[in-house]
């Protein structure tokens, strides 16, 4: 059998910013002096002039994305997530979003699997602070497949967007082939008794959950939402009328990521159980990225014992 293919997000997100370069002369890219982490590297290498590495001031870096793209570029504009959404929220929100400027925004290291960067670098509350602003596209791709779709998907964006990537290799879950659609989820396994909507890394274990509960003879529907924002509602509603029962996973707070944008619109339009696997109220710890993933219950068996929860939930 062969190996599995595995690809860090941000990798892919530094490999796709060079070949949207080559194609794309009109956009550059900043970064806050953390090129080497964020793989904005890659594109400094090869386009010198089209990069600005704007030091410790993630503040002031959106301000200058913001700058440049009202002059009619399109500008990525690379951190940390818990920079990127937490440090500079007010200059995401006032000088992006609010003039509804084309900046990108690559947010690197998401989630708890940063691993031994500890808490404080550990962002799982960045999907929640974006939702909050007007207009802002959020997408976390499942794999570097999705990660690269996301960098071409969103230079043709009318508006701000932020894409989230992370530091561990993940395995390839799609080919080159793979249609992705700004705003579409994709149903992954077909299934009857309860559907499982997940996101990022979580996507792959939400596979594995499906392996599991097909042997104890449940039928797991698998839905991929690689943007967060816009939700796809027809997918979302959809599934609860289907199969009656939903479980969200995801790689961030169970305070509002996807576990809340789905159950916003469960229960306006088709009330069902929804049991949320995600981190709990609580931050992160400082340990390796997948012993982590076991500590916050977010594996398979987890989401295979939350689907079951869902489906004795059902009315």
């Amino acid at each position: 059998m062969a190996d599995v293919v595995k690809m860090a997000t941000r990798e892919a997100y530094g490999k796709a910013l060079v070949e949207a370069g080559k194609q794309n002369p009109d956009f550059v890219v900043l970064d806050a002096d953390l090129a080497a982490a964020t793989k904005t590297g890659t594109f400094k290498k090869e386009f010198p002039n089209r990069f600005y590495d704007c030091g410790i001031a993630e503040g002031n870096m959106m301000s200058i994305a913001a700058g440049i793209a009202a002059t009619g570029k399109r500008v990525f504009a690379s951190t940390f997530a818990m920079f990127a959404a937490g440090r500079a929220f007010e200059q995401v929100r006032n000088s992006i979003g609010y003039p509804h400027l084309p900046v990108i925004i690559g947010a690197t290291h998401a989630g708890i699997s940063v691993g031994e960067d500890g808490a404080t670098h550990q962002c799982c509350e960045d999907i929640a602070l974006m939702r909050t602003i007007p207009g802002m596209t959020i997408i976390n791709p499942a794999d570097a497949t999705e990660a690269k779709a996301a960098v071409f998907a969103a230079l043709e964006l009318d508006g701000p967007c932020y894409i989230r990537f992370g530091r561990l290799a993940l395995p390839v879950i799609f080919g080159e082939d793979y249609h992705f659609e700004v705003g579409k989820g994709v149903s992954l396994k077909d299934g009857s008794d309860v559907t499982v909507i997940s996101t990022g890394l979580m996507v792959h274990e939400a596979l594995k959950a499906q392996e599991l509960l097909e042997k104890e003879g449940i039928s797991l529907r698998v839905i991929n939402i690689h943007t967060v924002k816009p939700l796809d509602r027809e997918i979302v509603i959809k599934a609860a009328k289907e199969t009656g029962a939903i479980v969200t996973a995801e790689e961030h707070s169970i305070i509002g990521g996807l576990g809340s944008a789905v159950a916003e619109v469960t229960s306006e339009e088709c009330p069902v159980p929804v049991v949320r696997v995600g981190v709990m109220d609580t931050f992160g710890k400082s340990g390796p990225a997948n012993d982590l993933l076991d500590l916050f219950h977010l594996r398979a068996p987890d989401i295979a014992d939350a689907a079951k929860r869902a489906m004795k939930a059902k009315k």
